[in-house]
């Protein structure tokens, strides 16, 4: 029965990305490219997020924080130096070291304290690198931002949708086996008792650093890919409000399975497009964020365990029946 759940959910998987890599090929919607791309992109920062709350029961405030520096980095790499394909590799090479090192600092100065106070560290951090690049006007231009033009080959939606959807398959799988590993499963033991983990001679601190490294380096990737979308960039990339939406794609898809980030940065995004187009047709839509925040409710409420883990559950029910 496991071989059988595990070649259905391969199947549907392949028939989504058999959909989605021939979608540019029959419909010629701008504003559809542009929003399954962000899509994309934002899947991949949402799994990184995963990384943390689903796997190592750790809660950030602050995550954006990478996000912001992916963003930046490549924005400065691709404005001050040349716009070619060798500066923006260069400039994620940079963007790994860079989140590499914040992350691996934040998580040994902060992990040792308990999850409350570690997330509101975490959103202290993320508010001085916010206050950093709203003060570095030199660098940054402030809160204003700055555009700048991207590699030639990417100018083309065609072809960075592709690269987007290439990219988060790629992490995908990269995360999907780290979450397999032994250390993945010494994170997930961590998430279910850390007490009992730790009395088993693991060492506790040492595993969530790894998990703080990892997803610091998946969004970091992710934030460089978003200002490459863009070619635009300032200080909102560091927002609360980016955290919070990696947050919600999380729980809405389904908390420590990787899959319901993709899931939930799906309906997330089309939701808030699809509420965003209803303001222009009725006034009363021009408040959607009430409908947001009551569509989210009622996703928890019915769906407590995320849509992939609600269809996990109903599978286990099925196979006992």
């Amino acid at each position: 029965m496991k071989t059988n759940w595990l070649v259905s959910s391969r199947l549907w998987m392949g028939m989504a990305a058999i959909l989605l890599i021939g979608f540019p090929f029959v419909s010629d919607s701008r504003s559809a490219l542009i929003l399954l791309t962000q899509i994309f992109i934002y899947a991949v920062f949402a799994m990184s997020y995963d990384i943390l709350l689903g796997y190592t029961g750790i809660i950030s405030f602050g995550h954006a924080m990478f996000f912001g520096i992916g963003a930046y980095t490549t924005a400065i790499f691709l404005h001050r130096w040349d716009h070619t394909m060798l500066a923006f590799l260069v400039s994620l090479l940079v963007v790994l070291v860079l989140t590499g090192i914040v992350s691996y600092l934040i998580g040994v100065m902060t992990l040792r304290l308990k999850s409350h106070f570690y997330a509101m560290l975490t959103l202290a951090v993320a508010g001085l690198f916010l206050v950093l690049a709203e003060k570095w006007r030199d660098l940054t231009k402030g809160s204003d931002g700055f555009t700048f033009y991207i590699p030639d080959v990417l100018k083309d939606r065609t072809t960075l949708y592709f690269a987007s959807f290439f990219f988060m398959i790629i992490m995908f799988f990269l995360l999907k086996r780290f979450t397999d590993s032994p250390t993945g499963k010494v994170l997930q033991a961590i998430r279910e008792n850390e007490q009992r983990t730790e009395s088993l001679g693991y060492q506790i601190l040492h595993y969530k650093i790894i998990a703080s490294v990892v997803a610091g380096l998946a969004a970091g990737m992710s934030g460089s890919m978003y200002a490459i979308t863009l070619r635009f960039v300032n200080t909102a990339v560091f927002g609360t409000n980016v955290t919070l939406d990696a947050l919600l794609m999380t729980i809405v898809g389904g908390v420590g399975t990787l899959f319901g980030s993709i899931v939930g940065s799906a309906l997330i995004l089309l939701v808030h497009a699809g509420l965003t187009d209803l303001a222009k047709i009725h006034w009363i839509f021009e408040r959607w964020m009430i409908f947001f925040g009551a569509l989210y409710i009622l996703a928890v409420m019915f769906f407590p365990q995320g849509v992939v883990g609600m269809l996990r559950q109903w599978k286990e029910k099925w196979k006992r029946a």
